[in-house]
């Protein structure tokens, strides 16, 4: 079984927090600079104050104070983070997604230091371990720790936000891992079913997609993930990467890559998603899409048709002939096309050739697929090999050589055994840390002010 060993959050931090380097300054400058960047001017840099915070007590969870200043430096966080530009309209946006992150990480560090206690082992991350991270995400972005932390200050973010975070997801990362993940087992009658799933649709089209997966347990309900998808995909259109706002509020586990769920099927996804799929184009963005327990938002980057159809690019040689030629004349046609034919080493020279002789047009025919051609040129590009031509071709058009360029079968190759393996693991650990996720905010006590 081969899945990607060691830190668990470190490679996904790194690439989240590379946004922020962009949001604040450019990285290039930042990458050449010797010495530490100088902060830049709060006025400048800065997001909006979030308003109507005071210092005091936001939230209570399980007898843990989450205090305003608290809440305020996670939105900051959030919104550095994002690539969103903070307005007076998605500022409780903001807020309201700081409030659940900051919740569920007390809810998570309280469960570990529960079973740390029970169990007397140790699974909270340490200071060297979080300290490690922030090295990495320092040197994904070609900086060192003082220059990174630097950039954080100047968007009011103080270096401890970030640590906690990054403590409490290495922490709850780990403890998933470790609990749940020697316990999976993908089956080979599960990894067989994927890929006879995936052979049986590849003559249907295929879409490159990303994805955001709005939980809607975790939100407060399926209205609020429809109406906070509404506002993602506003912020997106005005310009908010959607690989940022993935890894920010997707819980889906693409959300580490983006919510790159890379070439998918009709059968591999949400029977809601698939529909929505159909009647998109490509570089769309979708409207909030409701399933089961949550939304999707979904990015259509590319899509194709199925592995079945075959792709031909062909150049020509042709004689301008019309269809009351005599046929002393379309004998004269195929006599040149013939003469000229043993002199071709297929596309590489036939315009060089063709403008040899007087009366005789080469041209690119582009690329098609085959059961579109008509019959001749289909004829011919079924039959012949790249890099052959075929006898000459009477159309009604004129008298043709068509030299094959080169085929290729459109769809993606069918996942190895191993990838199927890894992502049906990545499925199911996710789906129960959710789960873990909703038994803990169902036990505990938390009230917000």
């Amino acid at each position: 079984m081969k899945r990607a060993r060691g830190s668990t959050y470190g490679a996904a931090a790194r690439v989240v927090f590379a946004g922020l380097v962009l949001t604040c300054l450019s990285t290039a400058v930042l990458a050449q600079a010797p010495t530490p960047v100088a902060e830049p001017p709060a006025a400048a840099q800065r997001p909006p104050e979030p308003r109507g915070l005071g210092e005091s007590v936001a939230a209570v969870v399980n007898d843990q104070i989450i205090s305003t200043y608290d809440l305020g430096q996670r939105m900051r966080l959030l919104i550095a983070t994002s690539g969103v530009q903070p307005t007076s309209e998605n500022m409780p946006q903001f807020q309201r997604e700081a409030l659940i992150s900051l919740v569920d990480e007390r809810l998570q560090m309280h469960e570990l230091r529960r079973v740390e206690k029970q169990q007397k082992m140790e699974i909270v991350a340490s200071a060297d371990d979080v300290e490690e991270e922030l090295a990495g995400m320092a040197g994904s972005n070609n900086m060192s720790v003082e220059q990174f932390l630097k950039v954080l200050q100047g968007q009011g973010v103080g270096a401890d936000t970030l640590r906690e975070q990054i403590r409490a997801s290495l922490s709850w990362q780990r403890w998933i891992r470790g609990r749940y993940g020697s316990r999976l087992r993908i089956g080979e009658d599960q990894i067989k079913a994927v890929q006879q799933r995936v052979a049986a649709a590849a003559s249907k089209p295929q879409y490159e997609i990303s994805e955001i997966l709005i939980d809607a347990n975790r939100v407060g309900g399926q209205q609020a993930a429809v109406e906070g998808g509404g506002q993602l995909i506003v912020q997106m259109q005005q310009g908010a990467p959607f690989a940022a706002v993935a890894r920010q509020f997707s819980v889906s586990p693409t959300a580490a890559n983006g919510g790159d769920a890379g070439w998918v099927t009709a059968g591999d996804v949400a029977p809601e998603v698939a529909a929505a799929l159909e009647q998109m184009r490509p570089g769309q963005l979708s409207q909030p899409i409701p399933v089961r327990d949550g939304v999707y938002l979904i990015l259509l980057r590319d899509k194709r048709a199925g592995a079945g159809v075959t792709l031909v690019s062909m150049k020509q040689a042709a004689i301008a002939l019309g269809a009351q030629a005599t046929p002393q004349q379309v004998d004269a046609a195929r006599l040149q096309l013939e003469a000229l034919r043993p002199s071709l080493r297929g596309c590489d020279n036939i315009e060089a050739e063709a403008a040899k002789t007087p009366g005789i047009v080469a041209g690119d025919l582009g690329e098609a697929e085959i059961k579109d051609l008509a019959g001749p040129f289909r004829e011919a590009a079924e039959s012949l090999q790249p890099g052959q031509v075929s006898q000459p071709i009477r159309t009604a058009a004129g008298m043709h050589l068509v030299a094959v360029c080169g085929k290729r079968a459109t769809g993606a190759e069918q996942a190895t055994h191993d990838e199927v393996e890894n992502r049906l693991f990545g499925q199911q650990l996710s789906m129960i840390a959710r789960r873990y996720m909703r038994d803990l905010r169902n036990s505990a006590t938390i009230e917000t002010r």
